[in-house]
């Protein structure tokens, strides 16, 4: 046996490993199988996605990938810096986001059930 270190993306392993005999028998060549990729799961009712664009000034930016549970605001009102705007889910929690400044809510991008990624633009204030 024959302890080896090994670093996988980034990662450092240490291994033991086995030498065999030079002069032993070969083992038989294993064929070798192509395995094509997994197609993407896509369920015929899975909810739209929201894709992260450059963050403008009045944008209010998701600040993880999940799902949308709850936009506790409506187009036109007024908020303070700090107002909880929108309630995400990830991994079964929850996440609260907050108005980045005061403003008008001008604009609403995503609706309950939709999935985020990380940076899309939930909504814009005035």
């Amino acid at each position: 046996m024959k302890k080896l270190r090994v670093t996988v993306e980034g990662k450092t392993y240490e291994v033991l490993v086995e030498m065999v005999d030079e002069n032993a028998a070969a083992p038989a060549p294993v064929p070798a199988v192509t395995i094509p990729p997994p197609a993407p799961a896509q369920a015929a009712d899975s909810k739209p996605r929201v894709s992260p664009v450059p963050a403008g000034a009045g944008d209010v930016p998701s600040p993880l990938a999940g799902r949308v549970v709850s936009i506790k605001v409506t187009i036109g009102q007024s908020v303070d810096e700090s107002t909880e705007v929108v309630t995400l889910e990830a991994m079964k929690m929850s996440t609260h986001v907050y108005a980045p400044r005061a403003g008008r809510v001008i604009e609403i991008l995503a609706k309950e059930g939709d999935g985020v990624d990380e940076g899309a633009i939930l909504m814009r204030l005035e």
